[in-house]
């Protein structure tokens, strides 16, 4: 008889752990965006990737036990990619029993060919992406596409547009498809990616990497996503500060004249939103961190597995 190591009960409590936060996390979100109603077809689209598991993991436990009924259907878009283990999704959604297609589009090849060695393949990869599983939505009659982007996803996304779009804009946690078909929505906007990778870990989820984008050295992403974790390092609690800021958008102390009519602006409408006061040095707060809170969080994960 094997005897469970000191290790493995700790991974066991970690997983445990975050398991729970995902649920409640992933439950806020749904509830607070109505994401999924009675009687829906959720899409849940899978890509071999950590989030995507954990999505589809996290969802597949809330369905268990939530108080109405939806069904889940996961689709992964098999885009032809040289090497790709074409065997490992259909063998890990056959162990756990979930209903789900394999849709083979070979994207790569026509990515490959229109975009010139160097370039970023993301835009024209994700429009083919995108078309493909509006599609194959519409065919099985589903009623909501689930990505499986997280809270990191968005913060670098706001960031991305703001350096280089000028735009405040990021990925909204539910919208309505550009061909105006489907409702789109993203269940893990409230969870944060260290902790999807060491819970992907844990569960020794089969991932599979993606040899068009994720190689790529020239994204503007991975700057961002850089910069966002030397400001973790150096600021614990700034990222939590930003996305909080994504919730709390003030228009009438904001420049954008579509959002809030500052043309009608005087003594007659009164102070709004503090007026002036509102940048005063004072009412700017700091988050308090605990720092040894996060110290012993990180040092209890790195004790149990390392995650690259």
């Amino acid at each position: 008889m094997s005897v469970e190591t000191t290790a493995q009960k700790l991974a066991k409590q970690q997983m445990a752990k975050l398991e729970k936060r995902f649920r409640h996390h992933v439950g806020k979100a749904i509830s607070e965006y109505n994401m999924i109603e009675a009687g829906d077809k959720v899409m849940v689209c899978l890509s071999g990737g950590a989030d995507s598991y954990t999505m589809l993991d996290i969802l597949l436990k809330l369905r268990s036990s939530a108080p109405i009924h939806f069904d889940i259907v996961a689709v992964n878009l098999d885009q032809k990619q040289p090497g790709f283990p074409e065997h490992i999704l259909p063998d890990y959604l056959n162990s756990i029993g979930v209903d789900y297609q394999i849709i083979e589009e070979d994207t790569y090849s026509i990515v490959k060919d229109k975009i010139p060695e160097g370039k970023t393949t993301c835009s024209l990869c994700s429009r083919l992406r995108r078309g493909i599983l509006y599609s194959t939505a519409k065919r099985i009659g589903a009623t909501k596409i689930a990505l499986g982007h997280h809270r990191d996803d968005m913060i670098e996304t706001l960031m991305l547009n703001l350096f280089f779009n000028g735009k405040t804009k990021t990925m909204p946690a539910k919208l309505v498809s550009d061909n105006g078909e489907h409702v789109v929505i993203r269940p893990l906007a409230y969870c944060k990616e260290k902790e999807i990778k060491q819970y992907a870990a844990l569960k020794d989820f089969p991932i599979i990497p993606c040899n068009l984008c994720g190689s790529q050295p020239n994204l503007q992403r991975q700057n961002v996503k850089q910069m966002l974790s030397d400001w973790d390092k150096q600021f614990p609690g700034r990222a939590e500060s930003i996305f909080t800021a994504m919730q709390n958008v003030v228009p009438s102390h904001l420049c954008d004249q579509s959002l809030y009519n500052f043309k009608d602006v005087d003594l007659s409408t009164g102070v709004v939103n503090g007026g002036d006061t509102a940048f005063d040095k004072e009412e700017i707060n700091t988050p308090k961190i605990d720092n040894s809170k996060f110290q012993n969080e990180k040092n209890s994960l790195v004790n149990i597995i390392e995650v690259n």
